[in-house]
C-alpha cells in the first residue's frame, strides 16, 4: 500500500525515475497507489496527460527550490555550492532510460521541461554573477550573459558527450569539479581566497 497522502503525480514520478517511462503502465501506477484503474482514469485521461502532469510538477518543484535559495543569506560563492548540491541530488536519481523515453515518446513535454530548466539556469547564473560582483567576489569585467550561457551549455552537454559516462555525471565529484572550475574563472583575488579558505567546509555541505 502506498504511503499516506502521496499523490498519483508523485507516485508516477517516483516510478518513472526508478524504471523509466515506457515500462511503467497505467496499471502499474494504479497498483502502486492501491487504487483501481477506473479511479486513476478519473484523475487523468491517459498516460500522456499523466506524464505531462509529472513533469509540470517537476518544473514547479525545481523552480520553487531555486526561488527559496534566493531568500538565504549566502554569498555568491556559497550559493553556487548550494546549487551544486541540488544538482547532485537530482543527478544521483537520474535514470538515463527516463530521459531517453521522455525525449523519444513525449518530445513536446521534453521540450517544455528542457526550456524551463535552461531558462531557470540562465536567470539563476546571471543573478549570481550580479550578486558576486556587488559583493566584490567576482571580476567586474566579465560579461554576465556570455558566462551564464557558456556554463549552461557546458552543464547540458555533459549528458550528450561520449567522453563522460553516466557514472561520471551522477557522481558528486564531477559537478563539484565543474563548479569549482567555474568559480575560479569568474572570481577575483578576494573570491579565490574565500573559495580556498572555505572549500573544505563548503564541500562538507554536500
Amino acid at each position: 500500500m502506498v504511503k499516506k497522502n502521496i499523490t498519483v503525480i508523485e507516485k508516477a514520478r517516483e516510478l518513472y525515475y526508478k524504471y523509466g517511462i515506457k515500462s511503467i503502465t497505467m496499471d502499474d501506477v494504479a497498483r502502486e497507489m492501491g487504487i483501481s484503474k477506473k479511479t486513476l482514469y478519473q484523475k487523468v485521461k491517459n498516460k500522456t496527460e499523466l506524464v505531462g502532469k509529472v513533469f509540470d510538477f517537476e518544473i514547479e518543484k525545481r523552480t520553487g527550490e531555486f526561488n527559496e535559495m534566493g531568500k538565504n543569506e549566502l554569498n555568491a560563492i556559497e550559493e553556487l555550492f548550494e546549487v551544486r548540491r541540488q544538482i547532485n541530488n537530482v543527478q544521483e536519481k537520474h535514470n538515463p532510460s527516463m530521459h531517453y523515453d521522455l525525449r523519444k515518446y513525449y518530445p513536446d513535454i521534453y521540450k517544455r521541461l528542457h526550456d524551463s530548466k535552461q531558462d531557470r539556469m540562465l536567470k539563476s547564473l546571471i543573478k549570481n554573477l550580479e550578486k558576486g560582483k556587488k559583493e566584490g567576489l567576482y571580476r567586474k569585467e566579465i560579461d554576465n550573459e556570455i558566462i551564464a550561457r557558456v556554463q549552461v551549455a557546458r552543464a547540458e552537454n555533459v549528458t550528450e558527450n561520449s567522453c563522460v559516462s553516466v557514472r561520471d555525471y551522477t557522481s558528486r565529484r564531477f559537478f563539484s569539479e565543474l563548479f569549482i572550475y567555474h568559480i575560479r574563472g569568474i572570481s577575483n583575488s578576494k573570491g579565490i581566497k574565500f573559495l580556498e579558505d572555505n572549500i573544505d567546509q563548503l564541500k562538507i555541505k554536500e
